[in-house]
């Protein structure tokens, strides 16, 4: 297996699943750990604070969720199903499995801090922990939208439109989209390096990609919120620790760990002094906190 670009002392592999390929890179021997990334970013997301758990002790593994980076991108349906974090979060249930693990702890941001929590509602006996990273629950931000986070999140529903339209429009200047998309979750200079930037295109300019992206996000306005109503009245049963940046949108707009409670029994919580990409801003305060809370 090749070494990581970009994770220390990682390796990179693409696991056949049943019904798809995904990318992931691991290193370390102990306890599982499983880090999901978020949009627009790749599993490299992660490369300040990966080696570090892995050389505490952890097995830590980073995929590409499927339909992002290397992870292979499959055709989507009218009800946006294939790209529903139900589905999503099956991938990762397998990817652990097929690495020896039935239960691990979940660390997700963004995107991926949504798929941990379908992952923790549709398969509690397979987390251990579960950290999420810059979100309130999908349904709680899509009831108490208003113009504010609709501004500030326009992508949320500019990427559901339907008939290829936001696809089209990306597609003209992947580059443009990506770089300004970046500049607006960043509140501290320098944190993401043109390096970083350029890996993270390298595989979001491609037509499959942007259409991937948009279906993931098609998926939470539509078929997600069925499965999240569907599941009111069910809370998580892993303790859960929820983060946000203190300069973010979701930490200005939402009481987080409050939101949390309201989807979990254990809920610990607090702000890093950063905006949205917090591995990539803030990772020693991150690491520690990850790490006093996965020990």
């Amino acid at each position: 297996m090749p070494a990581s670009r970009f994770l220390d002392g990682f390796t990179v592999e693409k696991v056949a699943l049943p019904g798809i390929e995904i990318n992931c890179a691991s290193a370390g021997e102990g306890p599982p750990v499983l880090l999901l990334h978020g949009h627009p970013q790749t599993h490299i997301v992660w490369r300040k604070i990966a080696p570090q758990l892995a050389a505490a002790g952890y097995h830590v593994i980073a995929p590409d969720l499927r339909g992002y980076g290397d992870s292979e991108k499959p055709q989507s349906d009218d009800a946006h199903l294939t790209y529903s974090k139900r589905v999503m979060a099956q991938d990762q249930i397998a990817l652990m499995a097929s690495l020896g693990h039935d239960r691990f702890s979940v660390i997700g941001h963004d995107r991926g801090a949504r798929v941990a929590h379908r992952l923790a509602l549709d398969a509690p006996e397979a987390v251990d922990r579960l950290a999420v990273l810059d979100i309130a629950p999908t349904l709680t931000m899509y009831n108490k939208t208003d113009q504010e986070f609709a501004t500030r999140y326009f992508w949320w529903f500019f990427l559901i439109q339907p008939d290829g339209l936001p696809e089209k429009m990306i597609g003209s200047d992947p580059e443009y989209f990506l770089r300004r998309h970046i500049s607006g979750q960043v509140k501290i200079e320098g944190a993401v390096s043109e390096e970083a930037i350029a890996e993270y295109l390298r595989t979001y300019q491609h037509p499959a990609t942007i259409h991937a992206i948009c279906e993931d996000y098609r998926a939470s306005a539509s078929i997600d919120l069925e499965h999240d109503r569907a599941d009111r009245d069910r809370r998580i049963s892993a303790p859960l620790l929820a983060i946000w940046g203190e300069k973010s949108v979701v930490g200005a707009l939402y009481d987080v760990a409050a939101t949390w409670r309201d989807k979990a029994e254990q809920v610990t919580g607090c702000a890093l002094p950063c905006g949205h990409a917090i591995p990539e801003e803030a990772p020693e305060t991150l690491l520690e906190k990850l790490s006093a809370f996965l020990s």
